[in-house]
């Protein structure tokens, strides 16, 4: 639930979503980012479970160290980006490409755009975490979609806001991105620093214990 918290609250992709809902035809283009960023997630899950045939490696064999070295991995990255955040603080950024096009990218580029800006860091420390799943009850399988709901649940927020508050939605989108754009430093320091710590920390200590 923590890496699902991380993966939904990072403000790249959020600052992202909120262009493509203010672009033409927004909601559709939305509705389309959403499906493209939930079919990566399921396809990933999909991909662990099948490739671990729903049983789980036992503790201190080759298989689960594996995936706790890939979650040290994910923490050690998270916390380097967070020290790179940190050092390029107040640097002015310049706006990728792709955002002067939003307006004519068809529906299927924004779904492979939603693929192309997932936090990979945090999904492959969700996948190593999967491996470990064993999904013999209804509780189970409840768990792994509400992570995916919960990696997806800021989009759907925005999504349902634009529907619904039609002509008011764009200026408070648009609010909603200048906060992002003035504290989008400190948020990604704080998100990578901590998971970072946690997945790294705790994978270590059940790696050496």
């Amino acid at each position: 639930m923590l890496i699902g918290l991380g993966i939904t609250l990072e403000p790249f992709p959020l600052t992202a979503f909120i262009l493509v809902l203010t672009a033409e035809r927004g909601t559709r283009k939305g509705l389309a980012f959403i499906l493209g960023w939930l079919a990566c997630l399921v396809v990933v899950i999909a991909a662990v479970i099948l490739a671990t045939g729903n049983s789980p490696p036992k503790p201190q064999t080759v298989p689960s160290d594996a995936a706790l070295a890939v979650k040290i991995a994910a923490g050690v990255v998270l916390i380097g980006i967070a020290a790179r955040q940190q050092r390029r603080r107040g640097q002015p950024r310049k706006p990728p490409a792709w955002t002067g096009r939003l307006d004519r990218l068809p529906l299927l580029s924004v779904a492979g755009l939603a693929a192309f800006l997932q936090p990979w860091t945090l999904v492959a420390a969700g996948a190593a975490t999967v491996v470990n799943a064993k999904l013999a009850t209804a509780g189970d399988w409840l768990t792994l979609v509400l992570f995916c709901l919960l990696a997806t649940s800021s989009f759907l927020y925005l999504e349902l806001y634009a529907v619904f508050a039609g002509a008011k939605a764009d200026e408070r989108l648009q609010r909603l991105r200048g906060w992002l754009d003035a504290h989008q430093d400190q948020a990604i320091i704080a998100i990578c620093l901590l998971l970072g710590l946690w997945l790294a920390g705790k994978s270590i200590y059940l790696l050496v214990s």
